[in-house]
């Protein structure tokens, strides 16, 4: 059976909107996929103030924005379905929505991007909330993105996503994955300092100098010694981490070069805790936008002796999430477990998202 589908991303690192025509082929319970069309849309200055201070918004102006944000939305497949010529082609559109809120801990979990806007403006199939299910039923919500690899990617070991949070996912007898440390959204702001929207293949990191103190204060965080399955808000970057650098005042090369030293540790101590021993060669597939931070490979490469970093083609790096959310929705069409509860630790697996009925019967 072929699907084709429409995934929409928005990261926490507030890079723009990713979007994704993929066909989607399942035969025999095996799953392939093709990436027709993909294209990021830089967000606006005004649409990143936006969505960068959608959470200190009254409740009200919160629920506006979400309608406005969905519209927005629709309006964004609307013209990417104009521009590869794709009416009539699309099955079924899936959106992530722009993460704001994340409580697992108090069961709640909220996306930006009216579903039913979406619907309404796209007069197409929609999925939304793709995290709500997991959450109620005990989960955290996150990561979501194991069942695309389990099924798109079966001969890799490891999976890291480095976006505004990094991520990973475990492959063994039992899967794990979870959010492992702030990652772009703290560097970008770093860079933002040095007057640069992002440290470009991490050359100002490289050229910095290592401040031990800020990077032993910042491997102490308590996050770290929780136990899995664990998850972060985009707040923990912002709100903690952040402020923690600033402390130092450093020039921003050496916080870049503290803080990408950081994430490697934090990457390689998840790796060295939850590893899986096997007999075949351990691959590591890093996909998101800090793949492209050069730097920040290499230094990966080095702390992990045994298992060999793979950076796979640019389109994969980049819209990896956009193609697993049409998956996702996809499955969802199907009525078919799309969150695996191995790596959320909610008590079962879950059929996630809310479907919309945009177009004519």
């Amino acid at each position: 059976m072929i699907y084709r589908a429409i995934g929409l991303m928005s990261g926490s690192s507030l890079d723009g909107l990713d979007i994704v025509f993929t066909e989607i082929l399942e035969n025999g319970g095996k799953w392939n996929y093709e990436i027709i069309h993909s294209e990021c849309l830089p967000y606006s200055k005004e649409w990143t103030e936006k969505l960068k201070n959608a959470t200190s918004l009254p409740a009200l102006d919160y629920q506006l924005l979400h309608t406005e944000y969905g519209h927005y939305l629709g309006s964004k497949v609307n013209e990417f379905i104009a521009r590869y010529q794709l009416q009539f082609k699309v099955a079924v559109v899936a959106s992530h929505g722009h993460t704001t809120f994340h409580l697992p801990a108090k069961s709640m979990t909220a996306q930006l991007g009216d579903g039913a806007a979406i619907a309404a403006v796209t007069q197409l199939p929609v999925v939304s909330d793709l995290r709500a299910m997991d959450i109620a039923f005990g989960g955290q919500g996150a990561p979501i993105v194991p069942i695309g690899e389990q099924l798109f990617f079966p001969d890799y070991q490891y999976f890291l996503n480095i976006g505004g949070i990094a991520n990973i996912s475990i492959k063994g007898e039992q899967y794990k994955a979870f959010d492992v440390c702030a990652a772009n959204r703290v560097l970008n702001m770093l860079a933002n300092e040095a007057g640069k929207d992002f440290d470009e293949d991490g050359a100002l990191a490289r050229q910095g100098q290592l401040n031990q103190a800020l990077l032993n204060e910042l491997n102490g965080l308590t996050y770290y010694t929780l136990p899995i399955p664990r998850s972060l808000a985009n707040s923990f970057g912002t709100d903690t981490v952040y402020p923690i650098i600033q402390k130092y005042a450093l020039s921003p090369a050496d916080a870049l070069h503290t803080y990408t030293a950081h994430i490697v540790r934090q990457i390689k101590n998840a790796l060295m805790v939850y590893k899986t021993e096997t007999g075949t060669e351990q691959l590591l597939l890093v996909t998101g936008g800090g793949a492209f931070n050069s730097y920040l490979v290499e230094r990966l490469q080095q702390a992990l002796e045994n298992i060999k970093v793979v950076v796979p083609d640019e389109q994969l790096v980049q819209y990896k999430e956009a193609l697993i959310m049409a998956l996702i929705g996809v499955l969802r069409w199907r009525e078919e477990y799309n969150v695996l509860s191995s790596v959320t630790g909610a008590v079962r697996n879950s059929v996630g998202g809310a479907m919309w009925m945009g177009q004519e019967e």
